[in-house]
């Protein structure tokens, strides 16, 4: 295992002993934060599902449940505090998610030997995120998986291999979209460590999703395949990019939409067969979009440090052309960008999240097609953009099909002044002095 620099460890922990208490103000600002009453999103449904629990009604064979089994871990722990007290219990286990969070941050750009003003302002911008996320931030349980998603990161980059992977197997256990990094972890670990162990990584992830599935599906397998198949099934939702644009069509007059309230899993579709044929074409993007990102990370020169990049472009592609693209799957995003080292990422996906505010309290305004409509297509558009940005940056790391031609010693004898070692040569030529 690789040991920290006591001045980089301390470096890390300052910064994140500062912005404790930024981020926990800033989790106070918006409406139905932190100290709040107010509840927003679905912190009255997660309450309903742990109530139940505790009454003796089982998850996905009594009670219909959208959310995969590991989302269980974060609804049931704030029932000991009563029902009464439910809402400021789980806004306060997200809120400890979202610290522990900045703490595995900024512990891994002090493993990226990342200076200390990118620390500082790194975890500066996570600590007033809250603001610009809104009540999002604390009042769904995307705080989880993203927590467990940098946990993650930060186990493979200290070459905690298994544990990274038992990491996200729990994440994928929480909600579905890790899955898009688990190839780019068996690419870091087969390049640094070899096949057989990325077959043991592999069999770990597997056995802790399975771990806390089996256990919800030994008594009703049905009711969890239907809970993941309901969300597969869903149609073209009115936030994604898809229907964005089709909205946006709508107020131009060029397309008639409808806008319908789904069943099952909440929320509002997109009807018709022009909607069905955009969804089945924004999955085929999304496939297209996470399968470059591996790609091009299979050929980085410098797997390791690109890692984080690539796990930010990753996601960022998978929310750039999902067909459901509710506001808070933004919490997933915020972390990773900013370890991706790409400061204009971090300003179109700080834009985002502003734009996603603005109309969080009109969603009736964007169901009636109203003025909304813009906004939405200009978040979903900078996400694109930053997915863009994201994979530009791997691309801009692969190495160049270009081989440096060795001169002979008879040729660089004749020019006095110019000769440069041969072993030199023959070094860069095999990439020993190429920039990571």
């Amino acid at each position: 295992m690789r040991r920290f620099e006591p001045a980089g460890v301390r470096d890390a922990l300052l910064a994140w002993l500062v912005s404790v208490p930024v981020f926990l103000a800033a989790c106070a600002v918006p409406d139905g934060g932190l100290f709040r009453a107010a509840r927003f999103r679905d912190v009255h449904i997660y309450q309903g599902y742990a109530e139940r629990f505790l009454d003796g009604a089982l998850p996905y064979r009594d009670v219909f449940v959208e959310y995969p089994p590991g989302a269980f871990a974060v609804f049931m722990p704030p029932t000991a505090f009563g029902a009464s007290h439910y809402n400021a219990a789980f806004k306060s286990l997200m809120a400890l998610c979202g610290v522990a969070t900045i703490l595995l941050v900024a512990l891994v750009l002090v493993e990226l030997g990342a200076s200390r003003g990118r620390l500082a302002a790194s975890v500066g911008l996570l600590a007033i995120a809250p603001v610009a996320l809104g009540p999002i931030s604390l009042n769904t349980y995307d705080a989880w998986p993203a927590l467990l998603t940098v946990l993650a990161l930060f186990l493979f980059l200290r070459d905690r291999e298994l544990l990274g992977a038992g990491a996200l197997g729990l994440a994928v256990s929480a909600k579905v979209y890790p899955l898009v990094l688990v190839p780019l972890a068996g690419i870091y670990v087969w390049r640094r460590s070899g096949p057989r162990r990325v077959v043991l990584g592999l069999a770990v992830c597997a056995c802790v999703a399975a771990a806390i599935v089996v256990p919800f599906a030994a008594y009703d397998a049905h009711g969890v395949a239907s809970s993941f198949r309901s969300q597969a099934e869903r149609g073209l939702q009115i936030e994604s990019l898809g229907a964005s644009l089709l909205l946006a069509a709508d107020r131009l007059g060029l397309y008639d939409a409808k806008v319908v309230e789904t069943t099952g899993v909440a929320g509002r579709n997109l009807s018709g067969s022009l909607p069905d044929a955009v969804a089945v074409v924004t999955l085929v993007l999304e496939a297209a979009a996470v399968l470059i990102v591996w790609l091009l990370y299979a050929r980085v020169r410098d797997p390791r440090a690109r890692l984080p990049l690539a796990f930010a472009a990753a996601v960022a592609g998978f929310l750039a052309f999902t067909k459901v693209f509710s506001p808070q799957y933004l919490v997933w995003l915020v972390p990773l960008v900013v370890l991706a080292g790409s400061w204009v990422a971090v300003a179109l996906t700080a834009l985002s999240l502003v734009l996603a505010q603005v109309w969080f309290f009109h969603y009736h305004a964007l169901f009636r097609l109203a003025w909304p409509t813009w906004l939405l297509l200009a978040r979903d558009v900078l996400v694109l953009g930053v997915f863009l940005v994201l994979a530009g940056g791997l691309a801009r790391d692969q190495p160049s099909r270009w081989k440096i031609r060795i001169p002979s010693r008879s040729k660089t004898s004749r020019h006095s002044g110019l000769r440069r070692n041969q072993d030199n040569w023959t070094a860069v030529g095999r990439g020993a002095n190429r920039s990571a």
